[in-house]
């Protein structure tokens, strides 16, 4: 972890003229308020000093360090004596109870300074704290997917490799069943790498929580057609429907995340429910957001186990996920390419039974040049 050097920040060139160009700010505005209200109104000289103190209290909160409080509560005293009492423009240090006003104003400039500084600190602080916190969060995240991924990888490379070796060496010992299981077995493998590695892709793009994107008007049909081309080879075990509210749905997307987007949700569908189930993909435009639903009718999911389903590494089991096929990133991805879209994500009860997650996205329009 990465120490930085404390260094008071009042010295820094942008960090003085912004104290000098807030206090002669201030201190004008004042000025002219109290010009105004004292000639208007010819009220007590003592009302004006109300204003400056106003003046004096904000100077000390926004500036750093004492040197502007001071300088602001001498000026304040000097120029109410000026301006505002008889002889005016006239400085007279023989006033009753001068002195006294200086002190008091000196004293609140101080005071507010130094409950200001102590503010500054705490709020730099619990900044830095934040910081490290977070900084801890992404290399425990780090961590865990390193992890994550070298379990996963290993284990479907080597069942990979095993069958592969099995048929080089008995191949012709094999009967067609066997044969036909042993490619299935190869495939599946494949293909679930396959859809592992494009969401380590996606995982690249999301920096400090921001997806970088690449948005242009999609009509969702096309979306969801390519999304259906890359699931998971077990959906000819499953009924899957598309549906739509209206035709020609379109929206400012990143086709290709949305199209992963889609991909994680059937397939969480598919893995998560018994064969002969129905899983129903609907489209539809409410104003300016298009609602996308990927629902099914298996068992559904536990409300203990909603709050954290969209968790990096979360199971079913409330557990990290550190099995076969179970990486843990297929959910969280969605909400975090969807949070960048602007939409928004959500998992149901679907009724009768089963589940529905629910996610939108920005509508986009067609410009029409005649």
């Amino acid at each position: 972890m990465k120490k930085t050097a404390k260094t008071d920040n009042s010295s820094d060139p942008k960090t003085l003229c912004y104290n000098i160009l807030s206090t002669i700010c201030i201190l004008t505005l004042a000025t002219v308020l109290a010009f105004s209200f004292f000639h208007i109104t010819r009220s007590d000289p003592a009302n004006i000093a109300l204003i400056y103190i106003l003046a004096l209290i904000i100077i000390a909160r926004i500036t750093s360090g004492y040197v502007f409080g001071i300088i602001s509560a001498l000026f304040c005293v000097i120029f109410i004596n000026w301006c505002f009492t008889y002889p005016y423009f006239k400085v007279n240090f023989q006033i009753s109870g001068y002195p006294v006003t200086f002190v008091f104003l000196l004293s609140i400039s101080l005071i507010i300074s130094t409950l200001t500084t102590q503010l500054k600190k705490q709020d730099k602080m619990i900044l830095e704290r934040e910081r490290a916190i977070n900084e801890a969060d992404k290399e425990r995240i780090r961590a865990n997917l390193l992890r994550a991924i070298s379990h996963d990888l290993r284990t479907p490379l080597t069942a990979i490799a095993g069958n592969a070796g099995n048929l080089l060496a008995n191949y012709k010992k094999m009967d067609d069943a066997l044969r036909e299981q042993t490619f299935t077995d190869i495939y599946d493998d494949s293909m679930w790498l396959i859809n592992l590695v494009e969401n380590l892709l996606a995982v690249t793009r999301i920096e400090g929580g921001q997806v970088n994107l690449t948005r242009n008007i999609e009509l969702m049909d096309e979306v969801v057609s390519e999304a259906l081309k890359h699931i998971n080879r077990k959906s000819k075990e499953h009924t899957i429907r598309v549906t739509r509210g209206k035709d020609f749905i379109l929206a400012n997307i990143d086709a290709k995340l949305i199209v992963q987007v889609i991909i994680n949700l059937v397939d969480n569908a598919i893995k998560y429910t018994p064969v002969g189930s129905v899983i129903e993909i609907h489209t539809d435009q409410k104003e300016q957001w298009v609602t996308v639903s990927v629902s099914d009718n298996g068992p559904g999911i536990p409300n203990e186990q909603k709050p954290r389903i969209f968790d990096m590494f979360y199971s079913g089991a409330n557990k990290v996920v550190d099995s076969r096929r179970s990486l843990g990133l297929g959910l969280s991805l969605c909400k975090s390419i969807v949070t960048a879209h602007g939409g928004t994500i959500s998992v149901s009860d679907n009724q009768p039974n089963g589940t529905a997650f629910i996610f939108t996205l920005p509508a986009g329009e067609v410009e029409l040049y005649e």
